[in-house]
């Protein structure tokens, strides 16, 4: 008599089905694994941010003034990398701005004599417009029409960012 009491005990206690387990077993692993593939996205979002300056447009175009001219050289800048881009310098030829002792360089609404003095932040998605004056007068330009000039604009990512303008 012993014996089917323990039986009729044991068969009211029953298992889950293995089949639910499974699926109960399968339904974590997938919540916990979704769990760490969010975390480590922002974690990894944190570290591979970039900066990406896009040269949208470069113009060349004479200004006469008088019979005195010179050249000004618009450039629309866009970033669009993920990080903040810091321009921290402009070269033409291969020479510093303030190299060519007749170049303005101007960002926006800031006027540098020579090169970037102080910093132009572009934030991520947004443009701005950067001038160059020249004038062919001034010593140390040797610049004429029909001359290709390299601008290149160096951010602090260590980023450089080229442009080959004809001069009109």
């Amino acid at each position: 008599m012993g014996t089917r009491k323990k039986s009729r005990k044991n068969r009211s206690r029953r298992a889950v089905s293995p089949v639910i387990a499974t699926v109960i077993l399968v339904a974590i692993a997938i919540t916990v694994s979704v769990a760490v593939a969010y975390w480590m996205g922002g974690i990894a979002g944190q570290y591979t941010r970039f900066e990406q300056i896009e040269i949208q447009s470069a113009v060349c175009y004479k200004e006469v003034s008088g019979v005195d001219y010179f050249w000004n050289i618009t450039m629309i800048l866009k970033n669009t990398g993920t990080r903040d881009a810091t321009m921290i310098s402009a070269f033409i030829n291969e020479v510093e701005v303030d190299g060519y002792a007749a170049t303005t360089f101007t960002v926006g609404d800031n006027d540098w004599k020579t090169s970037l003095s102080t910093t132009e932040y572009i934030t991520s998605g947004n443009s701005t417009t950067v001038y160059f004056y020249i004038d062919p007068d001034k010593p140390d330009t040797s610049l004429s029409s029909g001359t290709t000039v390299n601008i290149k604009i160096h951010s602090s990512g260590g980023m450089d960012y080229p442009k080959l303008i004809e001069l009109v």
